[in-house]
């Protein structure tokens, strides 16, 4: 059963990958229940999300989806990465605790819309590349004009897309490895240091200087804005929530971006409601469904809106 479901799978993306010069993508998204779990691939390799700990463990299949993975691609187990993720008794609802995963510090190379970034698949539960947010990034490879302001850029690959759409590109994250890892991205692709700008800083605070700084008051024309669900970070002054800081956030990078500007604004939390405040202060896209990839099955694995001034 899941054998044939993973060729199904291949056999329909196979060719979109090939023609799009993409070699990461979603290759099973939970498409049969008893079998919880998420398959992406890159290149030889394939990243396993277990997700099964609400099945009774004498109804645990993984080995099954392994055996069919090896079986499909011709691979050894080596090139099957497994991770969990386990949620955090008696913590924050939604907050999660990940268990110890390897310290290779390896990262290989992967085409998105031939655009090469670094990926790395061992040593953390994420890859360094959202799968999920691969439209916007195309999007801003193929339209980006002016100055690009990326917020919580983790790795700042849609920065890479931006900049070599034209764009001189300021990325923040408060993650010194991120922001290494980022212009490791960018020295990849041949894009000058002198137009593109990386800030080590907590971006709740950025934003909130940053109206006092020419360089930065309504001068952006795009804006990625992909905040976190929850943070508490010991570098961060307060916790934040993404629904309930909406308003706050959401008006203070308004105030960095031009007057016909455009903000995309994305999150990960699956109940998300933007705030009527937001909706009637600002012009509004809900962009989510044109957003979501055709890899994927999952139609909530983010929000995405596109904001704008009422003018």
């Amino acid at each position: 059963m899941i054998q044939n479901r993973l060729e199904k799978n291949l056999k329909k993306l196979q060719a979109w990958a090939e023609k799009n010069q993409i070699e990461a993508y979603r290759l099973y998204d939970r498409d049969i229940p008893e079998f919880p779990f998420i398959v992406d691939r890159y290149k030889k390799y394939f990243v396993v999300y277990d997700k099964s700990e609400l099945i009774d463990e004498d109804k645990v299949h993984l080995p099954l989806l392994l055996e069919a993975l090896k079986k499909i691609f011709n691979i050894q187990t080596s090139e099957i990465i497994v991770k969990k993720r386990q949620k955090q008794k008696g913590k924050q609802k939604g907050s999660v605790q990940y268990q110890k995963l390897d310290q290779k510090n390896e990262k290989i190379i992967v085409k998105e819309n031939g655009v090469e970034l670094y990926v790395n698949l061992w040593d953390y539960l994420d890859t360094g590349l959202f799968l999920d947010h691969r439209p916007m990034r195309y999007q801003f490879l193929k339209n980006t004009k002016g100055k690009f302001l990326n917020l919580f850029c983790y790795t700042a690959s849609a920065s890479v897309m931006a900049a070599l759409s034209g764009a001189t590109t300021y990325s923040v994250d408060m993650s010194k490895n991120y922001l290494d890892w980022a212009q490791e991205n960018f020295k990849l692709n041949k894009l000058s240091a002198k137009k593109n700008f990386f800030f080590e800083a907590d971006v709740l605070q950025f934003i909130a200087d940053a109206p006092q700084q020419s360089e930065f008051i309504a001068s952006f024309s795009t804006i990625f804005l992909d905040p976190p669900t929850f943070s508490n970070s010991k570098s961060m002054k307060t916790d934040f929530d993404v629904e309930r800081d909406q308003n706050q956030l959401i008006t203070c990078v308004m105030k960095l971006l031009e007057a016909n500007g455009t903000l995309y604004f994305s999150n990960n939390k699956r109940d998300f409601k933007l705030s009527t405040e937001i909706s009637k202060k600002f012009k509004v896209k809900n962009i989510t469904k044109d957003s979501i990839p055709i890899d994927f099955h999952d139609q909530k694995i983010h929000h995405c809106y596109e904001i704008k001034y009422n003018r």
